[in-house]
């Protein structure tokens, strides 16, 4: 659904032009219409039958003053004759005439809305499927309280923008179009008087509107901050109340709220006097029709029959026109939800298949690194220059060094979480960029020091491995990671809730479910980041047991604190500020007296040659 054309979103959510420099105004409300317009079309027959029933809803307002400017003429002019008949078949007909109305506005308002609501879902669709496809840098530069506000909270005004908007805007062309040409057949000149007034009125509300339109935008950022300020504090719990930050966390929380507070304030200043100024134009064309009117029914021009439809008329224009002038707030809420939805679909998706892009074929696993250098595209900090490195088939390669030096940067690459700078990284001889990232990343299991388990039962977290896996499966892959026995004691077992995040379970226990993951996967190629840094030393004992067995047989990477955890490693890179400056393995690089020397024995340079000294 998105558009080629369309302006890319900078990182901190301002657009940007073709060449990537940022855009000082938003995109034009025409754009925006046009990319929504697809989503509308995809309904267009229900649109269009809703539209024929808001026609219909007119039909009482536009007739009724007829026949009561009939009744009255006929009433005061003895040349008319006026029958009960008359009457009857006058009232027969406004009868019909309701029942169409309600049949009419009933569509309107179910099947109308429903339409809406389809619409909503679709986009919401798009908008969480395209966020799937975004990059790590994505995440690491947007708020996610920001990113739930605009699928869920902005497209719930784009429900009501979809529907009432267009049938509520036809409804008001129908009844200003229909009262103008009767008006102008019983007298043009009064009618030129009276909708001198409109062009003013519509004037002055489009103004308003303008600054409508601004102070919602901002408010929606506003209501954004606010989302991820409490996600913040709510997740963050347990470290706000281990350093007593409840005041901080509060006084943060008053800031961001006392801002939304000031901004809606404003919003609504703006509307009161938007329809403030309704009512006034409301009062002036009254005033117009009660000075105007009397005068050409004293001077003959129009008769009382004529007036009093005159009158009902003017009261269906002012009405349409305070219901545009309402509807326009409401359209302003529903750009707005939509601007924010594209401002999603027009991010950039970094890292994406080739068009010709072949699945990943494994044969033994080997990776090669060559010439890869590495910067992170949002603040160009350059993490990795010009590394080449082979890892051989089956290999247990551990990756140490001081933090910052790429080691996570560098595993990263391989499942393309990041595309290189310059190089290439090559499985099998295959370019990572060349093969389809869900072929790539079933591939390779990865292992992480932040575990992350979804809301849901002990079995479900493990089953993300393979979804289509057995319950026996799932119990298998639990044994050989070592959690069966403790997954066997909780409550409900296998089918124990684990909370959000995996708050009832240990870091360990979580670890090894995390492993379990890895297992149902089994794929042929295995990256460790520092899988065991964070557990105790019972839980690291149990985790590496899991972690040996996972390794066998395939071709492993693994990142570690503790050099303690990686001595049997078949080769071991040390990465510094300038790139791989050592290899060898723990007793080969203890004997360099070297970077890797320091770090088991967490020395200084300068200690290392006084030592030798």
């Amino acid at each position: 659904m998105t558009s080629p054309s369309a302006p890319p979103l900078c990182w901190g959510g301002f657009y940007c032009n073709k060449k990537g420099k940022t855009m000082t105004s938003e995109p034009k409300k025409p754009h925006i219409l046009r990319r929504f317009l697809p989503y509308l079309l995809k309904y267009k027959w229900m649109m269009i039958f809703d539209l024929f029933c808001a026609a219909l809803t007119t039909l009482c307002d536009i007739i009724l003053p007829q026949m009561i400017s009939y009744l009255t003429n006929a009433a005061v002019d003895s040349s008319i004759i006026l029958t009960a008949e008359i009457v009857l078949k006058l009232a027969g007909l406004y009868v019909v005439l309701r029942l169409i109305d309600a049949a009419a506005n009933f569509y309107m308002a179910s099947t109308g809305h429903i339409m809406g609501v389809y619409i909503e879902t679709d986009m919401r669709t798009d908008a969480f499927r395209h966020l799937q496809r975004l990059s790590s840098t994505y995440y690491s530069n947007t708020k996610v309280g920001t990113i739930m506000g605009r699928i869920t909270n902005d497209l719930f005004d784009v429900t009501e923008f979809a529907h009432h908007c267009p049938e509520e805007f036809f409804i008001a062309g129908i009844k200003l179009v229909a009262s103008f040409v009767i008006l102008c057949g019983t007298s043009v000149a009064l009618t030129a008087i009276i909708f001198a007034c409109v062009p003013l009125m519509i004037v002055i509300s489009f103004t308003l509107n303008k600054h409508l339109k601004a102070i919602f935008y901002k408010q929606r950022v506003k209501v954004g901050e606010l989302n991820s300020t409490i996600e913040d504090s709510l997740l963050g719990q347990q470290v706000i109340k281990t350093f007593a930050a409840e005041d901080e966390e509060e006084q943060r929380f008053e800031r961001n709220n006392q801002e939304f507070k000031a901004v809606k304030k404003k919003s609504y200043y703006i509307q009161a006097t938007l329809n403030t100024s309704t009512r006034v134009f409301d009062g002036i064309m009254y005033t117009v029709v009660l000075l105007a009117g009397g005068l050409f029914l004293v001077n003959g021009r129009i008769n009382a029959g004529d007036l009093v439809a005159y009158v009902m008329y003017v009261g269906t224009l002012i009405t349409t026109i305070r219901t545009i002038v309402n509807y326009l707030e409401q359209f302003q809420r529903g750009m707005t939800g939509i601007e924010r939805f594209l401002e999603i679909m027009d991010t950039p998706i970094d890292i994406a298949d080739k068009p010709d892009a072949s699945d990943l074929a494994v044969k033994s696993g080997e990776i090669e690194f060559k010439n890869v250098s590495f910067e992170y595209p949002d603040d160009h900090n350059k993490v990795l220059h010009n590394v080449n490195l082979t890892i051989h088939p089956g290999e247990k390669l551990a990756l140490v060094g001081p933090s910052g030096g790429g080691k996570t940067t560098l595993v990263s690459l391989i499942p393309r979480f990041y595309d290189v700078t310059d190089g290439e990284i090559l499985i099998d001889g295959q370019d990572v960029r060349d093969v389809t990232l869900k072929s790539l990343r079933t591939s390779v299991g990865v292992v992480q020091q932040d575990v992350y388990l979804f809301s849901g039962t002990v079995a479900e977290n493990i089953a993300y491995g393979d979804f289509n896996a057995s319950r026996e499966d799932i119990i298998r892959a639990a044994k050989l990671a070592g959690a069966d026995s403790f997954i066997s004691e909780l409550k409900d077992g296998y089918d124990t809730y684990v909370g959000e995040r995996g708050v009832k379970l240990s870091g360990g226990q979580k670890q090894r479910i995390s492993i379990a993951r890895v297992f149902l996967k089994n794929p042929p190629i295995l990256l460790l980041d520092e899988a065991t840094s964070a557990l105790d030393n019972e839980s690291e004992v149990l985790v590496g047991r899991s972690l040996d067995l996972l390794a066998e047989g395939r071709t492993t990477l693994t990142i570690a604190h503790r050099l303690t955890t990686i001595k049997n490693a078949d080769r071991i890179i040390v990465l510094g500020a300038e790139g791989i400056e050592e290899e060898g393995t723990h007793e080969e690089l203890l004997g360099n007296e070297g970077l890797y020397y320091r770090l088991w024995n967490g020395l200084t340079e300068e200690q290392t040659i006084d030592n030798r000294l």
